[in-house]
């Protein structure tokens, strides 16, 4: 029993077996114990914290027993350099690896405090876990003692190469780069643009813009197109927005009794219609003396862009009820047409 305790391939399976119970220990801790503590706060960012670091934190207890075990092994002496330089190598990546998550969670978060995020556009996340693993690449080549000054020298003409191959793509990501850093749009956002593209926007991508269209489909647009077009955003200063609704009445209607009327029925829509604004004072503006109809503006306020298809479809419903109620005309084109006489 003392020579199988001994044997070093005996300590070796010892070795990794305990890692790998002790990091099935850890993962049912943090599973049960310490997720019931955070679930007890008031911010779930501890929950995604959690559940980031969880599943890493076990593998890297399992490498880690593994590395312990495979040096406690007298035929993998000479290899020892090697094990040390694997081992740090797959420590750097999963560290990075953990760092970036974390990182687009925290960035996530911050932005979505600020009022033009309430989604993270990916790009963020993209660029974030890029600055990490650039740098854990750069800490690796460090440890393998590699001259890292060739390798730029290397990497900046292979670079310019490949910028040239790539130039519309990375014309698109530094578009998408001013698009977040500018603000034009943001996710979440009500957008029209050049080609009758309209929707809102799901996400800014390296590449790419999605722009999700009321038909609920999904329109990808390059982002260099995005920063060169023209663009109302219907979300910007803020989401609220007036509709201007055209209509016109017979020239033999009382026009005082019309505005009274049609105002009428309009603060009825803004205090009974889902998406309309309770707040607002409705109005109406004549402008035209028309063919058939003296012809004038409703202003209505809507809380978002989409609410105005509903409160539209419902203003004129009961505003054309209400005008048959007060036998207020509403005229349709008429010509006349007279016949010389011979």
């Amino acid at each position: 029993m003392e020579r199988i305790i001994q044997n070093e391939y005996f300590q070796f399976l010892l070795i990794v077996i305990g890692s790998i119970i002790f990091a099935r220990i850890l993962h049912l801790v943090m599973r049960k114990y310490f997720r019931r503590i955070a679930k007890r706060t008031k911010t779930d960012i501890d929950d995604i914290m959690l559940r980031i670091i969880k599943k890493p934190l076990c593998v890297y207890i399992v490498i880690i027993g593994f590395y312990f075990g495979l040096k406690s092994l007298s035929a993998l002496t000479p290899y020892s350099l090697w094990i040390n330089r694997i081992f740090f190598v797959i420590s750097a990546l999963l560290l990075s690896l953990i760092i970036a998550r974390i990182l687009s969670v925290l960035v996530s978060r911050w932005l979505k405090v600020q009022k033009e995020f309430e989604r993270t556009p990916r790009l963020i996340s993209t660029v974030v876990s890029i600055a990490i693993y650039l740098i854990a690449f750069l800490m690796i080549l460090r440890y393998l003692n590699i001259e890292i000054t060739p390798l730029v020298a290397t990497l900046g003409l292979g670079g310019l190469a490949v910028g040239l191959a790539l130039q519309n793509t990375l014309a698109n990501f530094f578009a998408g780069v001013h698009i977040i850093s500018d603000r034009p749009i943001n996710v979440g956002d009500y957008i029209e643009m050049d080609g009758n593209i309209a929707g809102y926007v799901e996400d800014i991508g390296w590449r790419s813009t999605r722009i999700r269209t009321l038909p609920n489909t999904i329109v990808i647009v390059p982002n260099s197109k995005i920063a060169e077009s023209v663009i109302v955003n219907n979300y910007l200063p803020v989401q609220e927005m007036s509709i201007v609704l055209q209509c016109g009445v017979d020239y033999g209607s009382d026009l005082e009794k019309v505005e009274k009327v049609t105002v009428d029925v309009a603060r009825k829509i803004q205090q009974t219609v889902p998406g309309a604004v309770k707040t607002f004072e409705p109005f109406i503006r004549y402008h035209t003396f028309g063919d058939s109809n003296i012809n004038f503006s409703i202003i209505l306020r809507v809380e978002e862009f989409v609410a105005r298809y509903l409160v539209t479809h419902e203003f004129f419903k009961a505003l054309k009820a209400r005008y048959d109620k007060e036998n207020i005309e509403i005229s349709w084109p008429i010509r006349k047409v007279y016949t010389a006489k011979q």
